[in-house]
């Protein structure tokens, strides 16, 4: 009888590469990443900054905790104030964690005055914000209450909107294509119907929703599902979806145009003429949340992560004890290269060695015995690399070429 293939669970999979945890003592949905997922969780952090800082984006920090008057201000409060940790701090004052950052960036905005030359100014933050998920909600990674995002909020001038939409479809093409998903983009509009769930006139969301859709047309994108309905309270969105190897859809980066925050908040910039006028804001999320994307890349490559993003590339697995002096020596090289390499020096057989392996999703095994060390090469055991032995310097130059994203 044909086995029953078990379908990929981020869960059972995490556990067994040792890559993150809870603990009741610290809380449910509440994830604690090991040295070997947090490797995964800086891989991708790096990835995106090299994407962004040459699309001019700027780092801040922010606090994770604030008064609730920011966000009475920005209109989250009345929306959202159920999802709020509370804190009260030794003095009486309260306090809220923070579920989201762009009413933070806004003061950052809004800390000294702004010049229409001043504008675009692009902010990026990878953050971790925090929301009181119901307890039967959580699931693993892909529904926690501490949540850390790519953030990245844009302040420009209306005649700006196209080419900074563009810039971030940019980026979002850029990154999705380290990966083997295809995007799809979805129009999210407001319902029409229930005008009050909304912030701003009539007139702001029209337009609004008619440059994210001709920002896609531009950027070459099929045209887009509408969902009515969809939409940020404060503004449309584009949403970008993507199935993965079960063929389920997850939707991942995200653009939101946004004219109400920045009037809540009275932000200005001095234009050309010497008035004052205000920006508009573009939220945008390229992986969204660390967790969540995690967790898909986990069970869509069923833990076996592209050679870039594992958190070991390559191991060494010496046959006899008399060959680790030569392993060693491989793996100095390796490392001096930046590739992340452990050796196997178990007194084991080779058999059982390449089994752990395999089954820790290492992309790469390197093989030595008597015949590599005589021969000053390499065995490589890898669906990356063809069966023939390598040099040690050709193997940890295509291993190195190979580990880009």
């Amino acid at each position: 009888m044909e086995q029953e293939q078990t379908i990929p669970d981020h869960r059972r999979i995490g556990q067994e590469l040792d890559l993150f945890t809870f603990s009741e003592h610290v809380g449910s949905g509440l994830p604690l990443f090991t040295p070997k997922g947090t490797i995964i969780r800086k891989q991708l952090e790096s990835f995106l900054r090299s994407i962004l800082e040459p699309l001019g984006y700027e780092e801040v920090w922010i606090p994770h905790i604030t008064k609730p008057e920011l966000y009475k201000t920005s209109g989250h409060w009345e929306k959202f104030k159920d999802d709020l940790f509370h804190v009260k701090g030794h003095k009486n004052d309260d306090f809220v964690i923070k579920p989201m950052n762009c009413p933070h960036h806004t003061q950052i905005y809004a800390s000294r005055p702004r010049s229409y030359r001043d504008l675009p100014m692009r902010y990026s933050e990878n953050t971790t914000v925090y929301r009181d998920e119901q307890a039967g909600e959580l699931l693993g990674l892909n529904r926690v209450r501490s949540i850390t995002q790519d953030d990245g909020h844009i302040f420009c001038r209306p005649d700006q909107l196209q080419e900074e939409i563009s810039r971030v479809l940019t980026s979002i093409s850029k990154f999705y294509s380290a990966f083997d998903f295809e995007l799809t983009a979805r129009l999210s509009l407001r319902d029409q119907k229930t005008p009050e769930k909304y912030l701003g006139s009539d007139e702001i969301w029209n337009n609004a929703e008619r440059i994210l859709e001709e920002a896609l047309t531009a950027n070459n994108f099929p045209a887009p599902e509408k969902a009515e309905g969809e939409a940020a309270f404060y503004g449309p969105k584009i949403d970008f979806t993507a199935k993965d190897s079960l063929g389920r859809t997850w939707q991942l980066a995200t653009a939101q145009l946004d004219f109400n925050v920045p009037a809540r908040f009275e932000l200005t910039y001095t234009a050309e003429d010497g008035s004052k006028q205000q920006p508009v804001m573009i939220h945008r999320a390229i992986l969204g949340s660390y967790e969540r994307f995690i967790a898909v890349l986990l069970e869509h490559y069923n833990g076996s992560l592209p050679l870039w993003l594992s958190p070991v590339q390559v191991t060494l697995l010496p046959i006899l004890d008399e060959v680790h002096e030569y392993a060693d020596s491989i793996a100095v090289e390796l490392k001096k290269a930046g590739i992340r390499v452990t050796a196997d020096k178990r007194n084991e057989s080779i058999g059982k060695k390449i089994k752990d392996a395999s089954d820790q999703k290492i992309p790469v095994l390197l093989i030595i015995g008597k015949k590599e060390v005589l021969d000053a090469t390499v065995s490589i055991r890898s669906k990356l690399f063809g069966p023939e032995p390598l040099s040690i310097a050709d193997a940890v130059s295509q291993i190195a070429e190979k580990a880009k994203p």
